[in-house]
């Protein structure tokens, strides 16, 4: 693997070390935290957010391995490396699962041999492209994952990144399109309709000043238009915290996220 740190920008606010600094975790630099801080100013459960999303990502690879039998998973918009990566909550499961990552940042290239170990039965990879380079993700990705086969796609909080003029639902479909049916998507996104008005303005107002990254909250209706021709894993559609909680688990939090898991017919 080429080394990348010089190509690594420290004194730019990035998404992902901003995240794992929400996170606390420790791959992010003065300039993360600073933008960071500001954003919690705004929107102080910017950092609630952060955690229920992994929580989700630890449900959903749970279910898609456990209940819905799946043993390749390709997760586009990785992130930084955290507790219970893809692959760890997958190969818990099912020690055969292979698990593909993708993710365009060159601090998470950096990490990528974290990403990369795997029980002895299964394999992982992780490709460096951008969400948008859909033929370079699915020709590369098809190396280790055999599409004639069910694949779980997993886009956690990367697709808010997609403006519309990039056509994310465009996206998202030809990914699906290159899988068969018995295929599975799970999303989480910033949910515009259920986004305080204020606290948005505050956001962007942030993303405007620190962050070389948008942020492009979406409707209810304009996520379920990601899932057309699938048949929602229930409970269907709803805020993240409310997909299939782990039992015991009682939150009054009321997240500004939609999250759903979706079945290809």
């Amino acid at each position: 693997m080429n080394p990348v740190s010089t190509a690594i920008d420290t004194t730019v606010p990035h998404s992902a070390r901003i995240w794992n600094y929400w996170l606390d975790g420790k791959d992010n630099y003065a300039a993360d935290r600073e933008a960071g801080e500001a954003y919690l100013e705004v929107f102080p459960g910017i950092a609630v957010v952060a955690r229920t999303s992994r929580g989700f990502l630890t449900r959903a690879v749970r279910y898609l391995a456990a209940d819905a039998g799946l043993r390749q998973f390709l997760d586009i918009g990785t992130g930084l490396p955290t507790a219970s990566n893809t692959h760890e909550v997958a190969q818990r499961v099912a020690p055969e699962s292979r698990v593909v990552y993708v993710d365009n940042d060159p601090l998470v290239l950096a990490h990528a041999r974290a990403l990369l170990t795997s029980s002895e039965a299964g394999a992982t990879e992780y490709i460096d492209a951008d969400l948008r380079d859909t033929d370079t993700i699915l020709s590369r990705a098809g190396r280790l994952l055999d599409f004639s086969q069910p694949v779980a796609v997993t886009m956690l909080f990367i697709l808010h990144a997609i403006s519309d003029a990039d056509d994310p639902h465009a996206i998202v479909a030809t990914v699906l399109d290159a899988l068969p049916p018995g295929s599975y998507l799970a999303l989480s996104h910033l949910g515009s309709d259920i986004f305080d008005e204020e606290a948005q303005r505050g956001f962007q107002s942030v993303v405007g000043r620190m962050s070389q990254q948008q942020y492009t909250g979406r409707s209810r209706a304009q996520m379920l238009r990601f899932f057309e021709g699938m048949e929602l894993v229930e409970p269907g559609l709803v805020r993240i915290e409310e997909w299939r909680p782990d039992p015991g688990s009682v939150s009054d939090y009321k997240s500004t996220a939609w999250a759903a898991v979706g079945r290809k017919t």
